[in-house]
């Protein structure tokens, strides 16, 4: 906060107008007052000055020397220059303080204005990723069917002897609950629905923040098992939607 000395006794009630109108971010304060030339900001202490042209005067005269220039000595004597402190009144200090809150609500009318924009762009984001994820089950039997034929294919290059085929379905149903996104998928839509519940309350930005570090996360395993080029696909577009998210959430802190 700087604010001009007049105004200091002021700061502690400023202080908590902020605190009462504004609940984050850091917040300048700067009053300043500019002068209009009808009032002025010192005197001349007319008695000191005289008698300071007094002494000089006697002084100079019993030593003989010219005379000089005394009003520039008298000007840079101690005391000659007094501040002439203004009092304020209970109408300029009520003044003030209603201007701050004027601006303060100027201030939450653009933060308001933002944030139904952010709003907006996070809940179409959200819903992208909504609906990338619900195209993933289209392609998992097909998924499923080409890793398997790929691992067929590779144990036929690699023996020419036979091979017990019950074994080998129980290697690929091993191999393929490995490859399983049942739970991202599930842990994925949970983690959309609690972002949009958490926006809509005061105060979210980092809870956001930590919800979207969850959404990544899941999306990130997703990808690792994808194992399939469409679904790689849908992978991708959803980071493309998460990165963006991020960006913006640093605007909510």
């Amino acid at each position: 906060m700087r604010i001009a000395p007049i105004y200091k006794e002021l700061e502690h009630e400023l202080r908590k107008v902020i605190g009462q109108e504004l609940d984050r971010g850091k917040v300048d304060v700067t009053v300043t007052i500019e002068s209009t030339g009808e009032s002025k900001a010192y005197a001349v202490n007319q008695d000191l000055a005289k008698a300071y042209y007094q002494d000089l005067k006697k002084v100079n005269d019993a030593i003989g020397e010219k005379t000089e220039d005394y009003l520039s000595i008298i000007l840079r004597m101690p005391d000659i220059l007094t501040n002439e402190k203004e009092e304020l009144t209970e109408d300029e200090k009520n003044w003030l303080i209603e201007l701050l809150t004027e601006s303060t609500n100027h201030l939450n009318t653009f933060r308001r204005q933002e944030g139904e924009a952010l709003e907006k762009e996070f809940t179409e984001r959200i819903e992208d990723i909504r609906r990338l994820l619900l195209e993933v089950p289209s392609f998992e039997q097909e998924r499923i069917s080409v890793i398997k034929e790929r691992m067929r294919k590779s144990l036929e290059e690699i023996s020419n002897s036979s091979y017990d085929d019950n074994r080998l379905e129980q290697e690929m149903i091993f191999y393929i609950e490995k490859l399983d996104v049942s739970e991202e998928k599930m842990r994925l839509m949970n983690h959309l629905d609690y972002f949009l519940e958490t926006m809509v309350l005061p105060s979210a930005g980092k809870k956001l923040g930590f919800i979207s570090q969850e959404i990544g996360r899941e999306i990130n395993t997703l990808g690792s098992k994808s194992n399939h080029g469409e679904m790689q696909k849908l992978v991708v577009d959803m980071k493309d939607n998460l990165e963006k998210i991020k960006e913006q959430i640093l605007n909510t802190l």
